[in-house]
């Protein structure tokens, strides 16, 4: 026997149903935790499955940056008037029906660059022909090269000979000034233009 006085929870129960007041106290907390719980439990799996099994099957968040934009540009659509017949919607580029379809222009020629030199050859018998030839040459504006007597194969006619595409048109200007049609390209010569003088060359 103890000193201390019985009190309630020496009292034996007489029905197995009965429990002591600790346990229905556990209990009690025990039924209220378990919603929380489950609803623990379905926020965890809910974002368990949109992390690492949505983006499997092809769902991402680009797709809501996509639908925003076009909700976007459809908001932007319906804000901005229609154009009306007094006011007609402005073209932003050209058509290719609009331009008119004429004849393709020639594409210009090269500036004429009279700073390459000239070399005069004398073909013919006429003496001092290439310096007469070149003070002409000068007088236009061109810079003379060496003035001399032709030594190659006789020609025919005169020619101009130019040494490469670039030189092309200063050989037909130069041509031209001196009445000379016959231009050829030659990479013979160490200077960019030769002007031959050949017979009949007045």
């Amino acid at each position: 026997m103890t000193k201390y006085a019985r009190d309630e929870f020496d009292r034996i129960p007489e029905t197995s149903t009965r429990q002591g007041v600790h346990r229905a106290v556990a209990e009690s907390s025990r039924r209220r935790l378990a919603p929380i719980l489950a609803v623990g439990a379905a926020a965890l799996a809910v974002g368990l499955v949109a992390f690492l099994i949505l983006p499997k099957l092809g769902f991402s968040t680009g797709g809501n940056t996509v639908a925003v934009s076009a909700e976007q540009g459809a908001d932007s659509a319906a804000a901005s008037p229609a154009p009306t017949a007094s006011s007609p919607a402005p073209s932003e580029t050209p058509s290719a029906a609009a331009t008119p379809s004429a004849t393709p222009t020639p594409t210009p020629t090269s500036a004429v660059d009279k700073t390459q030199p000239v070399a005069i050859y004398n073909g013919t018998t006429t003496a001092g022909l290439a310096n007469r030839v070149g003070g002409t040459v000068s007088t236009a504006g061109w810079k003379l090269g060496m003035l001399g007597n032709w030594g190659g194969v006789p020609q025919k006619s005169s020619v101009v000979f130019y040494s490469g595409a670039a030189q092309k048109g200063n050989a037909e200007a130069l041509g031209k000034l001196l009445g000379i049609q016959t231009v050829v390209d030659s990479a013979e010569f160490q200077v960019p233009l030769v002007v031959v003088l050949g017979p009949g060359f007045e």
